[in-house]
């Protein structure tokens, strides 16, 4: 399966100059942030064609705008998992509710979303079980080869043990033993 982390977001600009939370709930993506995933989704057309059938997406709304720029380049259909969802940590990890989502994008089913489905505090241990189940989930799942998944750095890192860039793309096989059958593959120099 691919995974892609969102592009760059408005918190993301904001930390990286200086460290602390700007208090920004659910930020959507930066101009950089949406040229970075366009890149990404170039890379996975070119190198992934038609073996890729859906995505997998994590409900916030940077990975909602970075699931739908691939899904136009690729046409694939977007499918939301709260289970991929980031670490809840900072202000940004604050969701948007369902029914706010559903507006923004009328297309996508959010039928089985609680309205406030974000977790409000979140230890390591319980995204590594979060992640854990996800992989089980995804190895008894015969369409994983033509799966891409739209997720966030902790999920991520919890998932294969990589800490990685916005935009970054790994392959991962989710039948391996953590943290095996992941790496790094594509990380769009923009």
């Amino acid at each position: 399966m691919i995974l892609i982390r969102h592009g760059q977001s408005e918190f993301n600009v904001h930390f990286a100059e200086t460290r602390t939370d700007p208090g920004i709930r659910d930020p959507k993506l930066t101009e950089l942030g949406r040229q970075q995933i366009a890149a990404g989704a170039a890379f996975i057309k070119a190198h992934h064609g038609d073996r890729v059938k859906r995505i997998i997406t994590s409900p916030y709304t940077r990975t909602l705008q970075s699931a739908e720029i691939i899904a136009d380049a690729l046409n694939l259909p977007v499918m939301i998992d709260p289970m991929v969802g980031e670490q809840a940590y900072f202000t940004c990890d604050i969701g948007t509710p369902t029914t706010m989502l559903r507006s923004q994008w009328p297309l996508l089913d959010f039928l089985n979303l609680a309205e406030e489905w974000w977790p409000l505090g979140e230890e390591e241990h319980h995204v590594d079980l979060r992640a854990a189940h996800f992989r089980d989930r995804m190895a008894a799942d015969q369409a994983w080869p033509e799966t891409i998944v739209v997720s966030h750095w902790g999920f991520i890192r919890s998932l294969t043990g990589h800490r990685v860039k916005n935009a970054a793309i790994l392959h991962l096989d989710p039948t391996q033993p953590h943290p095996n059958g992941a790496e790094v593959v594509c990380v769009p120099d923009l």
